[in-house]
């Protein structure tokens, strides 16, 4: 049995991507095979630094690619106008198509038989044996807090909604789609004609737009059924961790942060724009939450290219919704 860790890149994002893999080859190790899926022909900065690492593959295989955007595309037919909208943005089919290249690793071609899966702009900062351990038990696992904010998951104000999924269940069972560990050869053909149907049928409209692979994805799991492991609820409160980059109160030591005393088992740079991390790479004294050991894992094999700052850094400012601001008040930023 072949286990192993995706993700999705391309140059755009190439300083978090060799800020993810150095961080899986200190703290997971270089036993674990990790998979780079291309999110498009835009790799060419990608492919050099991954023939530099003996555990990392790349995957640009578009007979592997077309029938998951195939089925992307029929799903989001379904939907009563994200695609004409996204036309008018002059985009063509389904928004972001490249990061549906994820479900690869449900196909029955893909290298791993249970894989990880993490955004690029993710440091992983702990041992992920435990994850592949619950995969032995569950078909599909998480560790996020996601739950506590369906807004980005799905279309809140569909009155439909709650007749396709109960309330109780979005509380308990939606993830953010940046990190999730699942089996090859789940999601089979039939299993997506049928959610297809079941889109199209009118339930297309449950989706949420401003993130279509992480609503469609939520949907496929939760509409079929698959049981969902969360490491964020099942875990006993004074061991679980936080893993958004929005939670102040993490501890740095030794280049690992931890929460309460308990070590993340990652950090999701989540909200922190591709423009600011290349921009910060280039040399300009940009702030951002963790922006030191993000730092230090980009420049760990090249620590005389590491940017010197002098001056105080430029404050990191990001939008506040007002989701976040609710949740901020009430605590639920984990």
């Amino acid at each position: 049995m072949t286990n192993g860790i995706y993700t999705v890149a391309n140059d755009v994002v190439f300083d978090q991507l060799v800020a993810l893999l150095n961080s899986i080859e200190v703290n997971v190790g270089t036993d674990t095979p990790v998979c780079v899926i291309a999110y498009d022909d835009r790799t060419g900065k990608v492919q050099a630094d991954i023939e530099k690492r003996n555990n990392v593959q790349f995957l640009d295989n578009p007979e592997i690619f077309a029938p998951w955007e195939e089925f992307s595309y029929q799903a989001w037919k379904g939907h009563p106008n994200a695609l004409s909208m996204w036309a008018e943005k002059g985009i063509k089919g389904v928004n972001r198509i490249g990061m549906n290249r994820r479900y690869c690793g449900f196909d029955s071609q893909a290298p791993f038989e249970k894989f990880m899966y993490f955004d690029a702009d993710i440091l992983v900062l702990n041992s992920v044996e435990y994850i592949f351990e619950q995969l032995d038990k569950d078909d599909f696992v998480v560790y996020d807090f996601q739950y506590k904010d369906p807004s980005h998951i799905f279309n809140l104000e569909s009155s439909k909604l709650f007749d396709v999924f109960p309330e109780s269940r979005i509380k308990s069972e939606i993830f953010c789609a940046g990190f999730y560990a699942g089996k090859r050869g789940l999601f089979s053909e039939t299993q997506r004609q049928f959610l297809v149907e079941k889109l199209n049928s009118g339930e297309g409209e449950v989706l949420y737009t401003s993130a279509p692979n992480q609503s469609l994805l939520n949907y496929m799991k939760m509409r079929l059924d698959i049981p969902v492991y969360n490491f964020g609820l099942d875990l006993p409160p004074e061991k679980r961790t936080g893993c958004s980059v929005t939670s102040p109160h993490f501890e740095e030591r030794d280049n690992v942060l931890y929460d309460k005393g308990e070590r993340l088992t990652y950090l999701h740079y989540i909200g922190v724009s591709s423009k600011r991390f290349a921009r910060l790479c280039q040399g300009e004294n940009l702030d951002f939450p963790y922006r030191d050991i993000f730092l230090h894992y980009r420049y760990l094999h090249e620590p005389d290219k590491r940017p010197k700052f002098t001056g105080k850094p430029e404050p990191y400012n990001p939008p506040v919704n007002i989701m976040t601001k609710i949740f901020k008040k009430l605590g639920l930023n984990s």
